[in-house]
């Protein structure tokens, strides 16, 4: 069972020994195991975490006394690797099967601590990525392929480098490679990904003011489509739909279910209710609150009338009968002819009720004046005399 976090407390009020505390704040998996005795003896695999969203299984041969944070030299395709342990003990078989990893051959050795000399590999390796990756993408270009080199990753010892990049087709790199073998002088592997995985690998913060949700906590990505954005009577914009990853955002997935649920209960939006009143079509509906808004034109606002969802169904069994309802009011009400402001609900035309009263405010005074016998101009004159 995986729990990842959505903010960024990375586990706060939480078992210390089972939240992740290292530099590493993605994807953490919160170990609710951690405080029961024996388990970090229950099995050597560890779970260890590498830059952004990459992660890998391994065995703890030399059993060391490992913790979340701490960080390891582990085995490489060639050469070794720097990364941070994320999970021990008995969830990380459990991590593993979910990772669906094709053979045990994946799973490698954990060779030590990592040490001072270690770090100051991993540290000189890491500053080259960014050069490294401005230099590819230009090598690319010059090659003339269609593809985006969106990141660079260097493995701990500084011996290989993985190449991030996009692409719409298929894309010969051989060539490349062997130029890029040439220029960096290190082994080189492409890994194609996609735009939602680059914008985990990136970061940023979306319209509603957090971190990306795949760049925090999201693992797998499921497709989203704009049937989600139906169900939900979301506005069908381009612009506000689409993340920083200009795909549909995933958070449209996270509610429609209990919409699709919910909108079971209403009546379908092809049916025509019938009343003395006239003909009233489909227009809107509140899904979560069970409210209808039916208009009395099929392609525009007009005579909006909202009730709900049991009177509508109410009133098209009447109809299925033969029966007309005299409104369709019961049950609901009409929205408000007059125009209305909707950044502030307020009437536009409550200023001129103020002018109005003004008016008559100052014809009151002026009566009260002559029904005391007093004239206001004289009375002026008087005092400037």
């Amino acid at each position: 069972m995986e729990y990842n976090y959505k903010c960024g407390c990375r586990g706060r009020g939480l078992c210390a020994k089972g939240s992740n505390t290292g530099h590493y704040g993605q994807l953490n998996t919160f170990n609710y195991l951690a405080d029961i005795p024996g388990n970090q003896e229950a099995t050597d695999l560890v779970e260890v975490q590498f830059k952004n969203t990459r992660k890998g299984y391994f065995h703890n041969v030399n059993n060391l006394p490992l913790q979340n944070g701490d960080i390891v030299a582990v085995e490489a395709t060639a050469g070794h690797d720097i990364g941070t342990v994320t999970l021990t003990g008995k969830l990380v078989p459990l991590q593993i099967k979910k990772a669906n990893l094709k053979s045990s051959e994946d799973i490698k050795r954990i060779y030590r601590i990592a040490r001072p000399n270690d770090m100051e590999r991993y540290e000189a390796a890491k500053a080259r990525e960014h050069e490294t990756m401005i230099q590819s993408r230009q090598i690319a270009k010059d090659l003339g392929l269609e593809m985006k080199i969106g990141d660079v990753e260097y493995q701990g010892d500084g011996n290989k480098a993985i190449f991030y990049y996009i692409a719409d087709g298929r894309v010969d790199f051989r060539q490349l490679i062997k130029v890029l073998a040439d220029a960096f002088h290190v082994r080189i592997e492409m890994k194609q990904i996609g735009a939602r995985q680059e914008a985990g690998r990136i970061g940023g913060f979306g319209p509603c003011g957090r971190e990306l949700c795949c760049a925090t906590w999201m693992k797998n990505f499921v497709s989203v489509g704009t049937g989600s954005a139906r169900f939900q009577f979301l506005s069908l914009n381009p612009q506000k739909l689409a993340g920083q990853c200009a795909k549909l955002k995933c958070c449209m997935n996270y509610e429609v279910d209990q919409y699709m649920e919910a909108g079971q209960k209403l009546p379908q939006r092809d049916v025509v209710l019938i009343s003395e009143e006239g003909e009233y079509y489909f227009f809107k509906a509140d899904v979560l609150s069970g409210m209808v808004t039916y208009s009395t034109d099929k392609r525009q606002a007009c005579n909006l009338v909202t009730i709900t969802a049991d009177r509508a169904r109410e009133v098209i069994e009447m109809n299925s009968k033969g029966e007309k309802p005299v409104t369709l009011e019961e049950g609901g009400h009409k929205e408000p002819e007059r125009a209305v402001d909707l950044a502030t609900q307020d009437d536009l035309n409550h200023f001129d009720k103020k002018k109005k009263n003004k008016k008559k405010k100052k014809s009151h005074h002026h009566n009260d004046d002559h029904a005391n016998g007093q004239d206001p101009i004289a009375e002026k004159n008087t005092q400037d005399a």
